[in-house]
């Protein structure tokens, strides 16, 4: 009968290489599983935008009780995006809906708009806002914060009106400085991403902030993120 501590040993040297491999694996594994679990949030934070539907984030059921989308036109959206400005999914959606109906729709479903850089005529795809508020949304750039935008619209409308405006604009954050609260501002951004975000700091370029996050979600996702930041 064989000796038990050469039995011992013999089952040692059997499982030390699988242990090893598994050791040498094991960072990989991890990277991959982090980048699995931030993609998931990001597609967990859903479509919302305060009061509304972010087409770049919402899923099939979310988008199919909205008015005026039907099957086709739902698909085209989840096949299009992300779209980078609200005008891009206008157009996509004006060869199949008037006017009317895309206002209508615009309401619930809506691509949030950069203050500091979107074009003075496409203010007016914001439900309500006509010539005169669209040229007061552009008379105060450069905004700092939507600090700003409040102070300044709010001589025109009422605080409730103010309060409903915001919900389709938005001004970038600096990347360095913002506040965690700042950060999760942004549509799909969760804590996960949350801590990526700061994980690099100093930024140093925008190519800088492309190359970390783009380690975590896709290229598209992160041409997406960067409306909403700056340095």
């Amino acid at each position: 009968m064989m000796n038990p501590k050469k039995i011992l040993m013999s089952r040692v040297l059997m499982w030390l290489p699988l242990a090893v491999g598994l050791t040498g694996c094991a960072g990989s594994v991890t990277e991959e599983r982090e980048e699995a679990q931030i993609q998931s949030q990001v597609e967990e934070q859903g479509g919302g935008v305060a009061g509304g539907i972010n087409p770049n984030q919402a899923g099939q059921e979310e988008l199919l009780v909205l008015p005026h989308l039907d099957s086709v036109l739902v698909e085209g959206i989840l096949e299009r995006r992300p779209f980078l400005s609200m005008r891009e999914l206008n157009a996509f959606l004006s060869e199949s809906l008037g006017e009317e109906q895309r206002a209508e729709l615009y309401v619930q479903l809506f691509v949030p708009m950069n203050l500091n850089t979107t074009a003075e005529e496409d203010f007016l795809l914001v439900p309500g806002v006509g010539p005169r508020l669209a040229h007061e949304f552009e008379e105060y750039r450069p905004y700092q914060a939507m600090a700003q935008f409040r102070r300044e619209i709010g001589k025109y409308v009422d605080e409730e009106e103010v309060a409903r405006l915001e919900q389709y604009v938005f001004v970038p954050i600096n990347l360095n400085t913002a506040s965690d609260e700042e950060i999760l501002t942004i549509p799909g951004v969760g804590s996960r991403l949350l801590h990526e975000f700061k994980e690099y700091r100093p930024y140093d370029s925008i190519e800088q902030f492309r190359r970390e996050i783009g380690k975590y979600v896709s290229e598209d996702e992160v041409s997406r993120l960067e409306r909403y930041v700056t340095l």
